[in-house]
This record gives C-alpha cells, sequence and structure tokens, in this order.
C-alpha cells in the first residue's frame, strides 16, 4: 500500500511493511518540514502579483513556513492564498508600501474571505482549513497625506491622517463584526483649519446615520463597532 500524507502539514505516512531503505530519507524529510513549520522564515515579495502558497505532500513548501514577512511596493491590490484543508497557524509581518494609491493586502484561503492585513502590522493568523482568521495582532500606523486616492480602513488600523494641505475623508470598514477598531489621529494638529471626514459606509456612528467630521486640533479618535443600532462609537476621543 502506497504511503499516505497528514491533513495539515503533508508529513508522509509510511504504511507497515512498505518503503524499504527508503525510511531514513522520508524521516529525515518529516523532521525537516517540521522544523519549517515550527521556525521557517520566508520573506515574500508580493509587490507585482498575488501569490499562492502550497503545502506539497512529503517535501518542504513555502507554505509550510511559520513567519511570512511580505515585501514589496504594490501595484494593485494583493491576495495571498492557503492551500483549502488544512489547519495552520501562522505570523504574517507587513513591510510593503501600499503607495498612495491605497492598496490592499489580504490572506485567505483559496475558498475563504479571509484577513485585510492593517498596514505596517504584524498579525498571528490561523486558518481552520475553511478561512483565514485574526488570532493576534501588533498594530503599525499608516500616515495619509494625499486625498487623490480614497482610503478604506480595515479592521485595526491606526491612522496619522496629515490635513496641513486639504481635507481629507476615511471610510471605515464595510460590513464590520461587533469589536472592530479604527484609529484615526491628527497628525499636524490641522483638524481646525482642513477637517477630516469619516465615512459611515452604510452604518451608523454614535447611533446617527451620518458622517463624522473630525474638526479639532490635535484631534485623536478610537471608533469600535457596537452594533447596526449604535453603529461605531467612541472607544476614545481627546476632543
Amino acid at each position: 500500500m502506497a504511503s499516505s500524507y497528514s491533513t495539515n502539514s503533508k508529513l508522509e505516512l509510511i504504511t507497515t511493511g512498505e518503503k524499504a531503505g527508503l525510511w531514513g530519507t522520508i524521516t529525515n524529510t518529516n523532521l525537516q518540514i517540521l522544523e519549517q513549520l515550527s521556525t521557517g522564515y520566508l520573506s515574500l515579495a508580493v509587490g507585482s502579483g498575488d501569490v499562492a502558497l502550497v503545502l506539497d505532500q512529503g517535501a518542504t513548501s513555502n507554505g509550510k513556513n511559520n513567519y511570512f514577512k511580505l515585501t514589496g511596493t504594490l501595484t494593485a491590490n494583493r491576495i495571498v492564498t492557503m492551500p483549502d484543508s488544512a489547519e495552520r497557524i501562522f505570523v504574517v509581518e507587513d513591510t510593503t508600501s501600499r503607495t498612495t494609491s491605497n492598496f490592499t493586502l489580504t490572506v485567505k484561503t483559496v475558498s475563504g474571505t479571509g484577513v485585510s492585513i492593517p498596514v505596517g502590522s504584524t498579525c498571528l493568523l490561523y486558518s481552520d482549513g475553511t478561512n483565514v482568521h485574526l488570532g493576534l495582532i501588533k498594530k503599525g500606523y499608516y500616515s495619509i497625506t494625499d486625498t487623490s486616492s480614497p482610503y478604506t480602513a480595515v479592521n485595526h488600523d491606526q491612522i496619522m491622517a496629515n490635513t496641513s494641505a486639504n481635507p481629507i475623508t476615511i471610510t471605515l470598514p464595510i460590513s464590520p463584526a461587533t469589536g472592530e477598531e479604527v484609529t484615526i489621529i491628527d497628525a499636524r494638529a490641522t483638524f481646525g483649519s482642513n477637517n477630516l471626514t469619516v465615512a459611515r459606509n452604510g452604518e451608523n456612528i454614535n447611533g446617527a446615520a451620518s458622517n463624522l467630521v473630525l474638526n479639532t486640533n490635535g484631534q485623536a479618535v478610537t471608533l469600535v463597532y457596537i452594533d447596526s443600532t449604535r453603529g461605531w462609537s467612541y472607544k476614545t476621543n481627546t476632543a
């Protein structure tokens, strides 16, 4: 009977009495896969195209690494996919440049919706075999000065907005889940002269069906999503 392979890491499982003379080679390969799963680091260029990670049977492969550092200057919205079915826990660090076009970066299974990675963050992600979910996050910061390309925030964004030259509009995430949050900071203490508008994207803000205007110099707010009635509400507001 031929070997079979484990579901999540694709280790080769030898049937009793099979693979005569190959046990040492197969065992060493399995140990290398286990090492990759526990300590493997991969710098992954995602600037020029989407990346499909793979989990090869009975061999080391890029999808089995423990830590992924995403690099490059994005030229479009980018997606990194983990194969369906396998259950994985892994870390993703974002060091990409999103450019003034504010491109998005998503990590997902092939058939799932996945996680939108906040700019500059490091995320502990897990796949349940159907979709990729966020476990823990070390937040980063995103500086915005250009108004030519509207920016739609993602969960856990920390945005330093420079309105010294022009007003800025930031759109809240679409279809948020309870507990999602976004932080917006007046980077140059100019919200009083050039306001920042927080577009509600279909949800209430502080219980009202209207956009939020930040107009106090030096203001910093964190909005957290409560439910469809309250919508986004202040967690903190320095005004």
